[in-house]
């Protein structure tokens, strides 16, 4: 079940989030509710782990940046590399940056609850 709501975005997001879907051949629409649902489900503004089913556990243990996503940011953190970021562009990879963080944060989160409750065998060093 979804729900439509309509936002207003400043320019400078919108003008981001076009580009991204652009380079990921995709609607802007499609584009931004996935963006919201990861940045959702991956931050900080969902409940804790320690709360969560088990599935729920097992599932933020396999988190992973949309595929269209993490291309860009690929692409992005080479044209850091070599110079040649925009300003357009530092803000598309500020804006993957946060999403790719708080993902590995709440993959790491999982992993702790999952190794305390036995779901999985602690990893090695």
């Amino acid at each position: 079940m979804s729900t439509q709501v309509t936002v207003t975005l400043p320019d400078r997001v919108y003008q981001v989030a076009l580009r991204l879907a652009k380079q990921g051949n995709r609607e802007i629409a499609d584009l931004l509710s996935e963006t919201i649902e990861h940045s959702l489900l991956c931050g900080a503004l969902v409940e804790p782990l320690s709360t969560a089913s088990d599935e729920e556990i097992m599932a933020a243990i396999q988190l992973q940046m949309p595929a269209n996503q993490d291309s860009c940011l690929s692409l992005l953190l080479d044209n850091q590399q070599a110079g040649t970021l925009s300003e357009g562009e530092r803000d598309e990879l500020s804006v993957l940056m946060e999403l790719y963080q708080q993902g590995l944060l709440r993959k790491a989160q999982g992993l702790r609850e999952a190794v305390k409750r036995g779901l999985i065998q602690p990893l090695e060093a």
